[in-house]
């Protein structure tokens, strides 16, 4: 009987007991300006497609989360110094006619239509002040600038992250209406700074955020809230515990934060939990042996159980990881079956 990953891995996501605890990794398929400029030059998103397409072969996933690369360049902040108040105030929404959006709605149908009959679909959607983030980290290569737009023009920060959410949550209503996408993965992550304590996170940041969510939530039952803990950010996770962030799935760096899956279900109480395994180089994913996966993997389930649990990552895994050692922890997923030794 060919096993059905779509129907197991929503009865993980909605809390229910499974006989195989399903696994979902990922990683980028270009990296650098490549990220940026799916718009301007359509081989990358080529390139992306056969990425996805290689990685769905080898490594046999029982989701498939689908990347935003080629189009992190959201468009009014490429043409952007993003260095001063006046700065953040340029930043308008493009609208929902705009290439940004509607090519990359193409993009992700593309993606879908390639999986989606056989595994549930995910797409990478970042937060709309992340979005700034992402230009200046892993574009700029600046990793301080960030933290000093928030901390120096907090309301103007505010204002431009309302104007970016405007058209993140065009691109959302839209992925839901024009593909079969099954939800989202949506990219949230305390500013680095003490200064943003709950109160100030909720006046400045949260506004941007929620709306995104709550139409994600209007389409969609499945999608997955993930707090980013990439290059070790810390994040303290009870700023998403709340019904304006409710989700069926939640996924952060259980490794960087030092809180456990056990730990984080009752922050996130009866809601199914994504992650396990550090994402970091030279960690087990990426040095470990067959036996020491099989083994971690055997672990992971004894202390995490078949009721709303997926093996994952604390976030994307380096490219240069081979995809075959995704492939080991897929094979050991399905080897420990519920009630079978």
């Amino acid at each position: 009987m060919i096993e059905d990953k779509r129907d197991l891995l929503k009865k993980a996501f909605n809390n229910e007991e499974v006989n195989r605890v399903p696994i979902g990794f990922w990683h980028h398929f270009v990296l650098g300006e490549d990220q940026f400029k799916g718009l301007e030059d359509k081989t990358i998103l080529d390139k992306i497609v056969q990425g996805h397409l290689e990685y769905y072969k080898k490594t046999n996933p029982d989701m498939m989360k689908l990347m935003n690369e080629g189009f992190m360049g959201y468009p009014p902040i490429m043409d952007n110094d993003l260095e001063t108040a006046e700065d953040l105030l340029k930043i308008k929404s493009i609208g929902p006619e705009h290439p940004w959006i509607t090519e990359q709605v193409k993009h992700v149908k593309r993606l879908v239509d390639l999986f989606g009959d056989e595994v549930m679909t995910f797409y990478n959607v970042f937060a709309p002040l992340q979005v700034i983030r992402i230009r200046l980290e892993f574009l700029d290569l600046d990793f301080k600038k960030f933290v000093y737009l928030a901390e120096n023009f907090p309301e103007e920060f505010h204002t431009a992250g309302m104007e970016i959410q405007k058209d993140i949550n065009t691109l959302v209503e839209k992925l839901f209406t024009e593909t079969k996408l099954d939800g989202i993965y949506y990219c949230v992550q305390n500013i680095q700074s003490e200064r943003y304590t709950l109160e100030e996170y909720n006046k400045y940041i949260k506004p941007t955020e929620i709306e995104v969510l709550a139409t994600a939530n209007k389409y969609r039952d499945y999608n997955i809230l993930h707090i980013c803990g990439y290059a070790h950010h810390k994040n303290d996770l009870t700023f998403y515990s709340g019904s304006d962030y409710d989700s069926k799935i939640y996924n952060w760096a259980t490794f960087t934060e030092g809180v456990s899956i056990e730990e984080g279900k009752k922050i996130f109480p009866n809601k199914c939990i994504l992650g396990g395994f550090d994402n970091n180089p030279g960690t087990l994913i990426d040095k470990g042996t067959k036996e020491e996966l099989d083994s971690f993997v055997k672990q992971l389930i004894d202390e995490n159980g078949y009721k709303g649990y997926v093996i994952g990552a604390d976030c994307s895994i380096p490219n240069d990881i081979d995809d075959e050692q995704v492939r080991y922890i897929s094979d050991a997923s399905h080897k420990y079956i519920k009630g079978e030794k």
